[in-house]
């Protein structure tokens, strides 16, 4: 895809946004599965949507708070592929984020924990400077350029390229 100029398509918009929050869940429900779920008798959705379960005071909520910044990391990789812009990445995490709190609050009411505050904003800015990071790398990799000549080299002729 080349970056010069975007046209601005609501639909691919969308489709990432939704993209990415599908794999973020996903990232998340593999990582509470390894830490919590074998912590926990029943793993539900209270341990990804509820914000009681985030809490320094017990092991499992240890656990559930690295899933949480596991699933940033995560999440910065998905944007790495999903995005691939720097100047997105901190749109697209808070679009995430603000969908989560959103399901969380329909799922278990306001968030009242500092703890859920904490371990989401640390989060939301991981994704983004994470996410950041990688793309910014793609996007300063040198462009490869193959030359071919069109005949064989003479020392005393000029060669045109042709660039595929």
């Amino acid at each position: 895809m080349f970056y010069g100029a975007m046209v601005w398509d609501p639909w691919l918009i969308v489709a990432q946004i939704v993209c990415l929050q599908c794999l973020y869940y996903l990232g998340l429900g593999l990582f509470m599965a390894l830490l919590v779920g074998t912590r926990v008798p029943r793993l539900t959705l209270l341990y990804l949507f509820d914000f009681a379960t985030l809490t320094p005071r017990t092991t499992t909520g240890w656990c559930a708070i690295a899933s949480f910044l596991l699933a940033a990391i995560a999440g910065a990789g998905f944007m790495f592929y999903v995005i691939e812009r720097a100047k997105k990445c901190l749109d697209f995490a808070a679009t995430l984020y603000i969908i989560h709190l959103f399901i969380c609050i329909i799922y278990g009411g306001w968030p009242a924990s500092g703890t859920w505050w904490v371990v989401n904003i640390v989060g939301l800015a991981i994704m983004s400077l994470l996410g950041e990071y990688l793309c910014i790398r793609r996007e300063l990799k040198d462009i490869p350029v193959r030359l071919r000549a069109s005949k064989q080299l003479c020392p005393n002729e000029f060669v045109f390229f042709h660039f595929p």
